[in-house]
């Protein structure tokens, strides 16, 4: 079964990598725009008309990384009649977008450390407040402190 949350990422992917609109995207390959509109904001789930039809326009994408995520965005090089990449690939795009989820990561565990020291001041001011300070990751990790 496919994911939605993942497979909403996934098909945003798709439309940043060909630097596509929504509505650009949906008339490239047939859809309907508001289809396109409900499945990006979850209201729908994936028909598999729907992702065949991204297959049909941008052969290229692998199956099942489109379906679960799993293996490459694009269909490797030796597979038999899988097309080459498309040639507006650039290395840079993918390069600047790693860079940017790493900065977002870095800013987003500096503002935690942030928001620790400023819990454990208010913690010294006034110690019966706070029992545990929890954080939560969307990876379902967490960490726990305990003043």
């Amino acid at each position: 079964m496919v994911n939605s949350e993942d497979f909403i990422k996934r098909l945003e992917f798709i439309l940043d990598y060909y630097s596509l609109s929504a509505s650009g995207f949906a008339d490239k390959i047939g859809v309907q725009r508001s289809s396109l509109s409900h499945l990006l904001s979850g209201r729908n789930k994936p028909s598999l008309d729907f992702i065949l039809k991204i297959l049909e326009f941008f052969p290229e994408i692998d199956l099942y990384w489109i379906l679960n995520g799993q293996g490459n965005f694009l269909k490797m090089k030796n597979e038999k009649n899988a097309p080459s990449p498309t040639p507006n690939f650039d290395e840079k795009i993918l390069e600047k977008t790693f860079s940017t989820a790493k900065s977002f990561e870095k800013n987003t565990t500096q503002e935690t450390e942030k928001i620790i020291s400023q819990e454990k001041k208010l913690l010294e001011t006034n110690p019966n407040s706070i029992e545990k300070i929890v954080i939560l990751y969307a990876d379902g990790k967490f960490k726990e402190y305990n003043p």
